[in-house]
Formats: structure tokens, sequence, C-alpha cells
């Protein structure tokens, strides 16, 4: 899709369900994010992602989306601290988390690193330009490639780590001239979020689209408001059961019209 210049939608993911709802709208890649740790476990930051649970987490998305694309971002300190545990760790996520592809948030000094998981067969993505999991080094949450040094280096990372055999590149929260250049520079598709309509595939946060989130960035406006929807079936149900409407197989207010289904379009048989 990238050569053929044909734009490619990536969404976050973090569960089994959505994953076969994302999968039947096509969405071509499901990005399995430490923003889990925020948006699935209530954390304030994506640092505080448990290793074990993303790889349990990638493996529910790619079973409820068999077909679809599945990317795992690999957690804080999960590929920091020597390269031997960084390969096992990625290795797990192919394995045990059923990933097509693993992403780390790099610079060119991971390039042994990305070379060395290349080695082994281990896809990876290689995420530039604003790094989430840098945040205590910057104080919060902020933009970078705004100056030409900084811009110049954002350039030379996604070089290096191209070159050191990554195959996808993901840039965050940059300038769209950084953009440019680095689309310029490189020859693997281009995933952006934040940075500008230029890259060849777009990311978000899924809760972020779907109306989810109470502070969204200003890059992710919400397409849906599924959270005024769920806080209003919610008070419709609470309404029902005050009402002794619950729990009767033929009360017409609580079935739904599309009930039959089968095991693979995720229907469950009844407990009663």
């Amino acid at each position: 899709m990238a050569s053929a210049g044909e734009p490619f939608a990536a969404l976050t993911c973090y569960d089994a369900t959505t994953a076969r709802w994302l999968e039947r709208a096509g969405v071509h890649v499901l990005l399995v994010g430490d923003t889990a740790a925020e948006m699935v476990l209530g954390y304030s930051r994506t640092i505080d992602m448990p290793l074990d649970v993303l790889i349990a987490l990638t493996a529910g998305v790619k079973r409820g989306a068999p077909s679809t694309v599945v990317m795992a971002d690999m957690p804080f300190l999960s590929y920091h601290t020597t390269d031997d545990a960084a390969l096992k760790n990625a290795g797990r996520f192919l394995t045990e988390g059923l990933a097509d592809i693993v992403k780390l948030e790099a610079d060119a000094s991971f390039a042994p690193l990305v070379s060395r998981m290349t080695r082994a067969g281990i896809p990876v993505c290689a995420h530039v330009g604003t790094r989430p999991q840098q945040v205590a080094l910057t104080g919060g949450y902020v933009s970078t490639g705004k100056t030409p040094k900084q811009a110049a280096q954002i350039v030379a990372d996604a070089v290096a780590l191209e070159q050191a055999g990554a195959v996808l590149l993901l840039i965050e929260a940059v300038p769209d001239a950084v953009t440019a250049e680095v689309l310029q520079a490189t020859t693997v598709p281009l995933i952006g979020i934040g940075a500008g309509s230029a890259p060849h595939g777009q990311v978000l946060v899924l809760q972020d689209v779907l109306g989810l989130t109470d502070n969204p960035p200003p890059f992710a406006r919400p397409i849906a408001q599924l959270g005024a929807s769920i806080q209003s079936a919610a008070e419709n149900f609470m309404q029902l059961v005050s009402n002794r409407r619950i729990g009767t197989r033929s009360d017409p207010a609580v079935q739904s019209p599309q009930s039959a289904g089968s095991a693979s379009t995720g229907a469950r048989p009844s407990t009663n």
C-alpha cells in the first residue's frame, strides 16, 4: 500500500472482542500499545505497563483478528537492559503473543539491537520522534523536532534504524517538515501519529477516536461519542433492573436484533 501511494489505517487495540470488530471494518494494522497501561489498567503513564500482561493482551488481539497485522509495543525496560533480554522478550511477543511485528521506541543507538532482532527473524518497527517512554526525562509529554538539531537527529535515527533492518517506522508528534525529511530519507513504510498527513499510514489510540477519553490530544479528534452511549446504556440497564425487567427471556427491551450468531462471531451460549 505504501508503494502504491495508498494510505493505510492503524488503531490501537487491547482485546479480542474489539479486534474482531476492527478486523471486520478492514483496519489494516492493530497496535497493542503500551497505552494499555492507561486505557486498560488505569495508570497515568505508559511506562507502568507490565510485560507479561501486554504479551497476553497481544495474543488476545491476534486471536480476535487473525487475518490482520498485529503490532506489539515492547514496554519500558523490556529491551533496555541487555540485548539478550531484549531479544528474548521480543521473541515472546511473536511466540506467546502471536504478534506479527514488535515496536521499539528507539534512536540510532538501538541500531545494533534492531540488527540482532532482524537476524533472529523478528520484524521490527522503529518508533522515532517523540517517545513517550522518555517522559521522565522531558518532564512531561512534549513534541520534538522543533529545532534544526532535533530535526536532523530524528532523520538520522530513522535512517540508521532502517539500515539496521527495521521494516517499518513510526514517527510521533513532530512538525510536518520533519516528517517530510524522514519520508525522503527512508524507503520503508512510515506510520504517523500527530506528525501531519504525509506518512504512508496513520495510527491513533482507539479510545480517543471513539470518544472514550476525557482529554484526547489535539491530533486525535473523536469520530464517535461512545462514552456517552455507554453511560446512557448503563443508565437504561439500571432502570430496567429497577423495574424488574431484567432476567426474563421474553422482554423485547433487552433483546438484541442481532442475537443470533456462532462461536466464530463471538456469540456465547446462554448460562441460564
